[in-house]
Parts: C-alpha cells; sequence; structure tokens
C-alpha cells in the first residue's frame, strides 16, 4: 500500500487540483490533514467523492508541519509500503512530478526521494532572503555528506516521498522538522536522493505576505541549525552569530502530536 499525506490549511480553492494530480498515480489511500482550517476545505474533499481519500479534522491549528507528522504516524500505523507528502496549495506538483517521486522509492529503492527546487539554472536573480536560506540548506546538506547528490534539496520544501522504512524508522515529531528527518535518515545510513525537480515559482504555492515570508525562512534557518547541531537524535540550538532562529516553531503543537499518538484527541473524519 502507497498513501499520500497532505497538509492542509485553508486551501479550498487548490485542493481539489492537488488531489487530482495525486489520484492518478495509483495510490490506495489519501489522507488530507485538516488544521484549524475556516474555510471550506472539508466541504471541497466531501464533494470529490474520492473513494480513497481518508481525512483528519483537526479544529485547533497544528502549526507547521504538525499535520505532516499526524499523516506519517497514521500511515506508519497502517504498515504502508511508502508516502508522498504534497502540501494543500501545491498545484503544480502534477501528476508527473508525483509519478517520479513515487518511482524513485518504488522502483529504485530510495528511502528519501526529494524536489529540487532550485536547480543550478535557477539561481539566478535570488533575493537576499533566499540566498541566506539556500546558503544553510548547503550547508546542512554538506554537511550531512549530501551535497553532491541533492543540491539544497530539503523535505521543508516541495513535495518528497519516504519509503516504509523510513517510516518505521523515524519518529513521528521528526517529519514536524524537516531538516531533522533528513538529518537522521542520513546518519541512519538510508538511501536519498532527488526524484524530481520543479522550480519553487512552478510549485503553485500562492504569494504570501512579507512577514509571512521572513518567519517560514527563519523557521527553516531554525530547523537547519538545530539539524546541524543535533546531539544523540536530539534538536540543537536554533542560534547563529548570537540570533535565535524561531519563526513559526514555537507554534508547532507537538502537545497535540503526542496527543493524538496516544489516542487522548482523534481528528473527526467523514
Amino acid at each position: 500500500m502507497f498513501a499520500a499525506v497532505i497538509p492542509v490549511k485553508n486551501e479550498a480553492k487548490s485542493l481539489e487540483q492537488v488531489v487530482f494530480n495525486l489520484t492518478a498515480n495509483f495510490l490506495d489511500l489519501i489522507i488530507p490533514v485538516l488544521n484549524g482550517c475556516t474555510d471550506n476545505s472539508l466541504s471541497i474533499l466531501e464533494e470529490s467523492n474520492c473513494p480513497i481519500l481518508a481525512p483528519l479534522c483537526f479544529n485547533e491549528p497544528l502549526g507547521i508541519d504538525i499535520p505532516r507528522a499526524v499523516g506519517a504516524l497514521v500511515a506508519r500505523n497502517l504498515n504502508v509500503e511508502g508516502v508522498i507528502f504534497v502540501d494543500g496549495d501545491m498545484t503544480g506538483a502534477n501528476s508527473a512530478v508525483i509519478g517520479q517521486l513515487l518511482s524513485a522509492v518504488r522502483q529504485k529503492g530510495v528511502d528519501l526521494a526529494l524536489t529540487d527546487c532550485y536547480p543550478p539554472y535557477n539561481y539566478h536573480h535570488l533575493s537576499p532572503q533566499a540566498s541566506c536560506l539556500l546558503a544553510i540548506r548547503r550547508k546542512l546538506n554538506s554537511n550531512l555528506g549530501l551535497l553532491n547528490s541533492i543540491g539544497s534539496a530539503t523535505p521543508c520544501h516541495g513535495p518528497h516521498a519516504v519509503s516504509g522504512h523510513l517510516l518505521r524508522m523515524m519518529e513521528p515529531a521528526d517529519f514536524a522538522v524537516p531538516p531533522m528527518l533528513l538529518a537522521k535518515a542520513a546518519y541512519g545510513g538510508m538511501i536519498i536522493g532527488l526524484g524530481a525537480e520543479l522550480p519553487h515559482m512552478m510549485l503553485g504555492s500562492p504569494i504570501r505576505s512579507g512577514d509571512h515570508a521572513q518567519r517560514i525562512v527563519e523557521t527553516i534557518i531554525g530547523d537547519c541549525l538545530a539539524a546541524l547541531q543535533m546531539k544523540d537524535g536530539k534538536p540543537g540550538s536554533r542560534y547563529l552569530t548570537g540570533r535565535e532562529y524561531i519563526g513559526y516553531h514555537a507554534q508547532r503543537r507537538f502537545d497535540l502530536l503526542n496527543a493524538f499518538a496516544s489516542g487522548v484527541i482523534t481528528g473527526d473524519c467523514f
């Protein structure tokens, strides 16, 4: 069984297309994780009449990346052979890209198949913000011995797929801090590679406000720093040159993830 996980936060406009792109690739199960949605995302799923949809609905916002961890936990409990993660706004992740990522896991034995959203020809005219972010991503990948094979690719940017083996070896919380997932997979000797190429501007994600974009950048930088300074499998410091990079990290509801894992709370499904 192969499954897909779709983190969803008020993405009714794009959700139908994302589901359609996934259904063209012979998946057995699609798990949308609705994360404090206040729009009609659930109605879109109900009206899709897709027989392999198994949504989870959380009224309280889970915070960035926690929905991915929730989906990973459900998939692991189902003992799936692999999972593909696609955000609910990534309409540019078409069926061909999805198929390439799945093929990397299914046919090529890759444990973590990433999407290259900044191929070398796409490095021109980057903003200072993007250049800073890519620099820290490349530093982490270099430290992991992966720079030559995956460049600046990371599971926090673009669709990606994982094997059932990786799913079982990682803790659910690892999926909530994607650079930590990458680092632990590398240190665990798992096979990591590029499965697809999709430049950032073609992902389909809407342009966000300046403040939101900055906080996303700070979140990822902090996550990469935590992975670079990981010790005994635990995140390290998020400080760099005297500054702590928090971003949205403080809003990650690990308590709700733990409550879901222990059965204290459940996501309402239709």
